[in-house]
Protein backbone atom coordinates (compact mmCIF):
# COMPACT_ATOMS: atom_id res chain seq x y z
CA UNK A 1 0.00 0.00 0.00
CA UNK A 2 2.89 2.34 0.70
CA UNK A 3 3.91 2.46 -2.89
CA UNK A 4 0.58 3.93 -3.93
CA UNK A 5 0.63 7.61 -4.67
CA UNK A 6 -1.93 9.05 -2.31
CA UNK A 7 -2.08 12.80 -2.04
CA UNK A 8 -3.01 14.25 1.34
CA UNK A 9 -2.55 17.44 3.33
CA UNK A 10 0.25 16.08 5.51
CA UNK A 11 2.75 18.65 6.72
CA UNK A 12 5.91 17.35 8.45
CA UNK A 13 6.39 18.58 12.00
CA UNK A 14 7.56 17.72 15.49
CA UNK A 15 4.44 18.40 17.53
CA UNK A 16 2.87 15.98 19.99
CA UNK A 17 0.27 15.02 17.40
CA UNK A 18 2.92 14.38 14.75
CA UNK A 19 4.72 12.01 17.12
CA UNK A 20 1.57 10.26 18.29
CA UNK A 21 1.07 6.78 16.73
CA UNK A 22 -1.55 6.34 14.04
CA UNK A 23 -3.81 4.09 16.11
CA UNK A 24 -4.66 6.54 18.90
CA UNK A 25 -5.25 9.34 16.40
CA UNK A 26 -7.64 7.27 14.28
CA UNK A 27 -9.45 6.08 17.42
CA UNK A 28 -9.71 9.66 18.70
CA UNK A 29 -11.18 10.84 15.39
CA UNK A 30 -13.72 8.01 15.44
CA UNK A 31 -14.73 8.80 19.04
CA UNK A 32 -14.95 12.50 18.23
CA UNK A 33 -17.17 11.82 15.21
CA UNK A 34 -19.51 9.67 17.28
CA UNK A 35 -19.70 12.35 19.96
CA UNK A 36 -20.58 14.99 17.38
CA UNK A 37 -23.42 12.86 15.99
CA UNK A 38 -24.78 11.40 19.23
CA UNK A 39 -24.53 14.34 21.65
CA UNK A 40 -27.35 16.72 20.83
CA UNK A 41 -27.01 20.28 22.11
CA UNK A 42 -25.63 23.61 21.00
CA UNK A 43 -23.17 23.85 23.93
CA UNK A 44 -21.87 20.35 23.14
CA UNK A 45 -21.36 21.33 19.50
CA UNK A 46 -19.43 24.41 20.60
CA UNK A 47 -17.27 22.30 22.91
CA UNK A 48 -16.53 19.80 20.13
CA UNK A 49 -15.56 22.61 17.78
CA UNK A 50 -13.32 24.10 20.48
CA UNK A 51 -11.62 20.72 20.94
CA UNK A 52 -11.05 20.41 17.19
CA UNK A 53 -9.59 23.93 17.00
CA UNK A 54 -7.37 23.21 20.02
CA UNK A 55 -6.08 20.06 18.32
CA UNK A 56 -5.36 22.12 15.19
CA UNK A 57 -3.36 24.61 17.24
CA UNK A 58 -1.44 21.84 19.01
CA UNK A 59 -0.67 20.20 15.67
CA UNK A 60 0.38 23.54 14.13
CA UNK A 61 -2.14 23.09 11.31
CA UNK A 62 -1.76 26.03 8.96
CA UNK A 63 -4.60 28.54 9.00
CA UNK A 64 -4.58 28.48 5.20
CA UNK A 65 -5.28 24.75 5.23
CA UNK A 66 -8.22 25.23 7.57
CA UNK A 67 -9.65 28.03 5.45
CA UNK A 68 -9.28 26.00 2.26
CA UNK A 69 -11.06 23.05 3.88
CA UNK A 70 -13.91 25.26 5.06
CA UNK A 71 -14.11 26.96 1.69
CA UNK A 72 -14.63 23.54 0.13
CA UNK A 73 -17.49 23.00 2.59
CA UNK A 74 -19.01 26.44 2.08
CA UNK A 75 -21.84 25.41 -0.24
CA UNK A 76 -22.71 22.36 1.86
CA UNK A 77 -22.69 24.47 5.03
CA UNK A 78 -24.92 27.15 3.54
CA UNK A 79 -27.46 24.69 2.13
CA UNK A 80 -27.71 22.48 5.22
CA UNK A 81 -27.78 25.43 7.62
CA UNK A 82 -30.48 27.15 5.60
CA UNK A 83 -32.63 24.01 5.57
CA UNK A 84 -32.13 23.50 9.31
CA UNK A 85 -33.02 27.15 10.00
CA UNK A 86 -36.17 26.89 7.92
CA UNK A 87 -37.30 23.54 9.38
CA UNK A 88 -35.99 23.58 12.95
CA UNK A 89 -35.03 27.16 13.74
CA UNK A 90 -31.85 29.15 14.16
CA UNK A 91 -30.39 27.27 17.18
CA UNK A 92 -30.50 23.96 15.28
CA UNK A 93 -28.94 25.59 12.22
CA UNK A 94 -26.07 26.93 14.35
CA UNK A 95 -25.64 23.52 16.00
CA UNK A 96 -25.45 21.77 12.62
CA UNK A 97 -22.95 24.29 11.28
CA UNK A 98 -20.71 23.90 14.33
CA UNK A 99 -20.90 20.10 14.00
CA UNK A 100 -19.86 20.17 10.35
CA UNK A 101 -17.02 22.62 10.92
CA UNK A 102 -15.80 20.71 13.97
CA UNK A 103 -15.62 17.38 12.14
CA UNK A 104 -13.96 18.96 9.12
CA UNK A 105 -11.27 20.53 11.31
CA UNK A 106 -10.75 17.27 13.23
CA UNK A 107 -10.32 15.31 10.00
CA UNK A 108 -7.91 17.96 8.75
CA UNK A 109 -5.85 17.61 11.93
CA UNK A 110 -5.49 13.88 11.30
CA UNK A 111 -4.45 14.25 7.66
CA UNK A 112 -2.16 17.21 8.43
CA UNK A 113 -0.23 15.41 11.18
CA UNK A 114 -0.27 11.88 9.73
CA UNK A 115 0.84 10.74 6.27
CA UNK A 116 -2.11 9.17 4.46
CA UNK A 117 0.03 6.18 3.55
CA UNK A 118 0.81 5.64 7.25
CA UNK A 119 -2.90 5.53 8.04
CA UNK A 120 -3.63 3.10 5.23
CA UNK A 121 -0.64 0.91 6.10
CA UNK A 122 -1.86 0.74 9.70
CA UNK A 123 -5.34 -0.31 8.57
CA UNK A 124 -3.85 -3.04 6.38
CA UNK A 125 -1.78 -4.30 9.35
CA UNK A 126 -4.78 -4.30 11.68
CA UNK A 127 -6.96 -6.21 9.22
CA UNK A 128 -4.37 -8.67 7.92
CA UNK A 129 -5.40 -11.40 10.43
CA UNK A 130 -8.91 -11.23 8.96
CA UNK A 131 -7.70 -12.11 5.47
CA UNK A 132 -8.43 -15.78 6.19
CA UNK A 133 -12.06 -14.79 6.73
CA UNK A 134 -12.26 -13.25 3.28
CA UNK A 135 -11.50 -9.65 4.26
CA UNK A 136 -9.34 -7.76 1.76
CA UNK A 137 -7.27 -5.29 3.85
CA UNK A 138 -6.18 -3.31 0.80
CA UNK A 139 -9.76 -2.70 -0.28
CA UNK A 140 -10.77 -1.71 3.24
CA UNK A 141 -7.88 0.73 3.36
CA UNK A 142 -8.97 2.20 0.03
CA UNK A 143 -12.51 2.56 1.40
CA UNK A 144 -11.12 4.33 4.47
CA UNK A 145 -9.18 6.77 2.34
CA UNK A 146 -12.37 7.54 0.44
CA UNK A 147 -14.23 7.92 3.73
CA UNK A 148 -11.76 10.56 4.92
CA UNK A 149 -12.48 12.56 1.79
CA UNK A 150 -16.22 12.05 2.27
CA UNK A 151 -16.39 12.82 6.01
CA UNK A 152 -18.30 16.10 5.72
CA UNK A 153 -20.93 14.57 3.44
CA UNK A 154 -21.19 11.52 5.71
CA UNK A 155 -21.71 13.73 8.75
CA UNK A 156 -24.38 15.64 6.83
CA UNK A 157 -26.16 12.32 6.23
CA UNK A 158 -25.91 11.48 9.92
CA UNK A 159 -27.31 14.82 11.03
CA UNK A 160 -30.10 14.69 8.45
CA UNK A 161 -31.06 11.17 9.51
CA UNK A 162 -30.92 12.12 13.19
CA UNK A 163 -33.14 15.15 12.66
CA UNK A 164 -35.63 13.05 10.69
CA UNK A 165 -35.83 10.63 13.63
CA UNK A 166 -36.32 13.49 16.07
CA UNK A 167 -39.08 14.91 13.87
CA UNK A 168 -40.87 11.56 14.26
CA UNK A 169 -40.54 11.80 18.03
CA UNK A 170 -37.81 9.13 18.17
CA UNK A 171 -34.91 11.36 19.17
CA UNK A 172 -34.23 9.43 22.39
CA UNK A 173 -33.81 6.11 20.60
CA UNK A 174 -30.40 5.86 18.84
CA UNK A 175 -31.56 2.86 16.79
CA UNK A 176 -34.20 5.05 15.19
CA UNK A 177 -31.53 7.00 13.33
CA UNK A 178 -28.49 4.72 13.45
CA UNK A 179 -30.21 2.03 11.38
CA UNK A 180 -31.35 4.29 8.52
CA UNK A 181 -28.04 6.13 8.69
CA UNK A 182 -26.10 2.90 8.19
CA UNK A 183 -28.41 1.94 5.31
CA UNK A 184 -27.82 5.30 3.60
CA UNK A 185 -24.06 5.14 4.12
CA UNK A 186 -23.95 1.60 2.73
CA UNK A 187 -26.00 2.71 -0.27
CA UNK A 188 -23.54 5.54 -0.91
CA UNK A 189 -20.66 3.09 -0.49
CA UNK A 190 -22.21 0.82 -3.12
CA UNK A 191 -22.49 3.76 -5.49
CA UNK A 192 -18.82 4.59 -4.89
CA UNK A 193 -17.89 0.95 -5.37
CA UNK A 194 -19.72 0.80 -8.66
CA UNK A 195 -17.89 3.92 -9.80
CA UNK A 196 -14.53 2.40 -8.80
CA UNK A 197 -15.40 -0.89 -10.49
CA UNK A 198 -16.30 0.96 -13.68
CA UNK A 199 -12.77 2.41 -13.61
CA UNK A 200 -11.17 -0.99 -13.05
CA UNK A 201 -10.27 -0.33 -9.40
CA UNK A 202 -12.52 -3.03 -8.01
CA UNK A 203 -11.10 -5.95 -9.98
Amino acid sequence: MSQLLLVGTYRPGHTVLHRLPVGPKVAALAAFSLAVVLVRSLPASAVCLALAVTAALVGHVALGSVLRALRGLAVLLVVISAVQWWVNGLPRAVETTLDLVGLAVAALVLTSTTPVNAVLDAIVRWLRPLRRLGVDPERVALAFSLAIAALPATLALALETRDAARARGLGRHPRAYLTPFVVRVVARAHETGDALHARGLGD
